[in-house]
C-alpha cells in the first residue's frame, strides 16, 4: 500500500496533503437557514474519516444577497457562518482532512426570485438556459462590489480555520465575464481576452492581498467549453497561462464543457451509460502546458480509474465526488487492501437528480448519505441474534439481509427468480443502463461475504415462512405492472414491462402512455424506436417524464431524438378500442373536453407497480405484529416491538414496492432503517 500512488502526498503551496484524493466542490443541499449546521458538517466529517485528503465543502456558496442559493445552499455573504465552519474545519482537520470550500457568484445561473429578490447581475443580459433568466448589465458600481463581496467571503473563510478558497468560474460569473459567449460589455471588462479576464484577475488579486500567501487559492473553470462560440481549447490553455504567471493561484480546478444547458451540465457531469473520465486528457494537456497543480473530477467512479490519473502524472489530485457520496470510506478500504468491498457509484445520479427537484441529495446506493446524524454508516452488531428470513432479493430484500447479516443475525432469503435484482434487471436490459447492476451485484458480494443463505427460483408459499422457525420475516416481493383504469379495452394494451423483458414484440406504430412519468416509459420508447418503429409517448403531465430530471433524462432524449418519435403531453389515454388488425386510442384531456383518436398497432401503458402482497397477507393473522409499523419507532431510530398476537413466533413486516409503488432508495431506505434496529 505504501507504493499505491494514490496514498502518496501531494505538496500544494504551503499546504502537504496525505493522498491524492479530494471531494470536488458539490452542493448536497443539507443547509440550513443558509447555513453549514449539524447535519452539513456530519456529512463531510464522515468523508474526513473515511480518509480523504482533501474536502471542498459546498458547491458554489454565494458571497453575495445578489447571488441567490439553490434550496438548500449556502449564504457565504454572512458572517454567522463563520463558527458553522470553524466547528467542521475543526473536526475534518482531527480526522487529517484538509478543508476548503468553494465559493461563486452566480450571475445569471440563478433566480431573481429567491432570497431577497434582489435582481442578478452578469456580463449579458441574454437568459441563461437552464434557469430561463435574464440578469442585469453589470455596471462599474456593480464589479466593485462584488470584487469585495469575494474578497470579504475568503477572509470569512481564513477565519473559520479553513485551508484555502476556490473560486468556481464555471458557467457562473468569473467565467461569464470571460466567455464571449456571455460576454457584451464593452472596455474595460468587454472585448479582449485581457479585458474579459479582468474580473477574475481582480477578484484573486484583492483576495490574495487581504488573506495573504498562507491561505490557498484556486479556481474551478472549464478549459474548453466545447461549443463554436465559447472558450476553445486554445483561449483555454491560454486562460491558465496567465493563471499561472499572476502568481495568484496555487491550484486550478479543470473541467470541459458548458453547463447553461442540460445537455452540456450532463456532459461535464456524466451520468451511467455515459463515457467514464471523459475530460482526463484534457486536463492532462493544461497541466502539462502549463505546470500548474491540477484537481480534476468528472465521473472518476472507480479506483483504477484514479490511480491511472496520478501514476501517469495526469493531474496532481483526482476527485472521486460522487463515489464518495455511495461510499464515504474508499481511502480507508483502499489502505485495508479491500478495494473490492467499495460500495461503487453506479451513475444513477439521484443525488444530481435530486437537487434539480429542489430537494437534499441523497444517493440511491447509500442510504446513509446526507443522514449521516441518524443512519450512520456502520452497523452495530446486536445484542442477541434472531433467525431473519427475508422473502424478495431485490434491492430492498438485499438491503435488509446484508444489514441483518452485518448485524449477526442467521438470515436466509428466498427469491422466485433465477437472479436476485428484481427491477433494477428490467432497467439493466438496456446497454447504456448496465452498471446499475453493480447495486446488485454488491449487495450480493456482502451478503455472501456475511454468510446469507440464498434459495433462487425458490417460491415462497405461506408455509415456507410459517415452517421456518424465524423470528423475524420481510416480505421484499416488489410489485407488477399497475394497469391504467380504461373506459374500455383494459386488456388490449402491453406493459412496460413486457416491452424491457422481451415478453412483447415492438409493434410498428406505437402509443405509449406514460403515466407514471418515470424512465421505463422512456426506456421502452427508447428501445421500441431502435427498431425503426414510429412512437408517439403521451403523457397527462405538463412535461415530458416529469420523475426523469434533466441530466438523467439527457441520454434518452439522445437516443430517440432523430428517430420517428414524438412526444404529446397533456394528453389521458381514455380507452383502447380494436378495428381490424389495428387499435383506437382514444384520448381526453383533464384541461378540456377536447377528444382526440390515435390509430397504431401497439399500445404500451407504464404506470408504475401495484404491490405484489398476497404472501404477507396470507402470513399476517400469523404474525406477532399483524403486520403493523410503528412508524415512530421508525422515524426515530427505534426497534419495532408492536405485539397484537402474543403467541405468534414472528414478526412480520413489508418493504420496498410490496408496501406502494416508489424507488430503489425508498426500497434499501427501508430495508436499512427496519433491519439497523432489530
Amino acid at each position: 500500500m505504501r507504493d499505491d500512488p494514490l496514498l502518496q502526498p501531494c505538496q500544494i503551496g504551503h499546504l502537504t496533503l496525505k493522498n491524492r484524493l479530494l471531494i470536488t466542490g458539490h452542493e448536497p443541499g443539507y443547509a440550513e437557514d443558509g447555513l453549514p449546521k449539524d447535519r452539513y458538517r456530519a456529512y463531510h466529517v464522515a468523508r474526513a474519516r473515511g480518509g480523504v485528503a482533501l474536502t471542498m465543502t459546498m458547491g458554489s456558496a454565494s458571497v453575495s444577497p445578489d447571488s441567490a442559493p439553490s434550496g438548500g445552499g449556502i449564504e457565504a455573504f454572512r458572517d454567522e457562518i463563520v463558527p458553522w465552519m470553524q466547528a467542521l474545519a475543526q473536526e475534518c482537520h482531527d480526522e487529517g482532512c484538509a478543508v476548503m470550500i468553494q465559493l461563486t457568484h452566480h450571475g445569471r445561473r440563478t433566480r431573481w426570485d429567491r432570497g431577497g429578490w434582489l435582481p442578478t447581475v452578469s456580463s449579458s443580459q441574454e437568459r441563461e438556459i437552464s434557469h430561463r433568466h435574464a440578469a442585469k448589465l453589470a455596471e462599474d458600481w456593480d464589479i466593485s462590489r462584488i470584487i469585495e463581496d469575494y474578497a470579504t467571503a475568503a477572509e470569512r473563510m481564513r477565519a473559520a480555520g479553513l485551508d484555502g478558497v476556490e473560486f468556481l468560474a464555471t458557467g457562473h460569473l468569473l467565467d461569464q465575464f470571460w466567455s464571449p459567449r456571455s460576454n457584451h460589455l464593452d472596455a474595460p471588462y468587454g472585448g479582449s481576452l485581457e479585458n474579459r479576464m479582468r474580473l477574475a484577475m481582480e477578484v484573486l488579486t484583492e483576495t490574495r492581498r487581504r488573506v495573504g500567501s498562507g491561505f490557498l487559492l484556486g479556481l474551478r473553470y472549464a478549459g474548453d467549453e466545447m461549443c463554436a462560440d465559447g472558450v476553445d481549447a486554445e483561449e483555454g490553455l491560454e486562460i491558465s497561462r496567465r493563471l499561472k504567471e499572476s502568481g495568484l493561484v496555487d491550484f486550478v480546478n479543470v473541467t470541459r464543457g458548458h453547463i447553461d444547458t442540460d445537455a452540456g451540465l450532463t456532459d461535464m457531469i456524466p451520468v451511467h451509460g455515459m463515457r467514464s473520465a471523459p475530460h482526463l486528457a484534457a486536463a492532462a494537456r493544461l497541466r502539462e502546458a502549463t505546470d500548474i497543480p491540477v484537481f480534476h473530477a468528472a465521473k472518476v467512479a472507480d479506483v483504477a480509474t484514479a490511480r491511472h490519473a496520478i501514476a501517469t502524472g495526469m493531474v496532481d489530485m483526482i476527485g472521486m465526488t460522487r463515489a464518495h457520496l455511495a461510499d464515504p470510506d474508499i481511502v480507508r478500504r483502499i489502505e485495508a487492501g479491500q478495494e473490492d468491498r467499495i460500495r461503487p457509484c453506479v451513475g444513477a445520479n439521484f443525488c444530481l437528480d435530486r437537487r434539480f427537484q429542489g430537494a437534499a441529495a441523497l444517493c440511491a446506493h447509500n442510504p446513509s448519505t446526507g443522514r449521516e446524524q441518524e443512519q450512520p454508516h456502520s452497523i452495530a452488531p446486536a445484542d442477541v441474534s434472531r433467525r431473519v428470513l427475508v422473502i424478495g432479493a431485490g434491492p430492498g430484500g438485499l438491503e435488509a439481509a446484508r444489514v441483518a447479516a452485518e448485524r449477526g443475525h442467521d438470515v436466509e432469503l428466498h427469491e422466485a427468480a433465477n437472479d436476485p435484482g428484481g427491477q433494477v434487471r428490467l432497467m439493466a436490459q438496456s446497454e447504456r443502463r448496465r452498471e446499475i447492476l453493480s447495486l446488485i451485484g454488491w449487495r450480493m458480494a456482502e451478503c455472501e461475504r456475511l454468510g446469507v443463505r440464498f434459495h433462487f427460483n425458490s417460491l415462497a408459499e405461506p408455509e415456507t415462512v410459517l415452517d421456518s422457525d424465524a423470528d423475524l420475516v420481510i416480505i421484499a416481493t416488489g410489485g407488477l405492472p399497475h394497469d391504467v383504469p380504461l373506459h374500455a379495452g383494459q386488456d388490449l394494451p402491453v406493459s412496460s414491462w413486457d416491452i424491457l423483458s422481451g415478453d412483447a414484440r415492438p409493434g410498428q406504430n406505437v402509443l405509449v402512455f406514460d403515466n407514471a412519468g418515470d424512465a421505463a416509459g422512456l426506456q421502452a420508447t427508447e428501445m421500441i424506436a431502435a427498431t425503426g418503429a414510429r412512437v408517439e409517448i403521451v403523457s397527462p403531465d405538463r412535461a415530458l417524464s416529469s420523475e426523469v430530471m434533466p441530466m438523467t433524462l439527457t441520454p434518452f432524449l439522445r437516443e430517440v431524438q432523430g428517430k420517428d418519435v414524438h412526444f404529446t403531453v397533456t394528453w389521458r389515454l381514455n380507452a383502447v378500442r380494436r378495428e381490424g388488425n389495428r387499435l383506437l386510442a382514444d384520448l381526453c384531456s383533464d384541461y378540456s373536453t377536447a377528444r382526440m383518436t390515435r390509430e397504431v398497432d401497439q399500445v404500451v401503458v407504464n404506470n408504475g407497480t401495484v404491490p405484489l402482497d398476497d404472501l404477507y397477507f396470507a402470513l399476517k393473522p400469523h404474525s406477532r405484529n399483524l403486520g403493523e409499523v410503528d412508524r415512530d419507532a421508525m422515524l426515530t431510530g427505534q426497534a419495532q416491538s408492536i405485539t397484537r398476537n402474543p403467541g405468534a413466533g414472528f414478526a412480520l413486516f413489508r418493504i420496498g414496492d410490496a408496501v406502494v409503488s416508489r424507488n430503489i432508495h425508498a426500497a434499501v431506505y427501508d430495508g436499512l432503517r427496519l433491519m439497523r434496529t432489530m
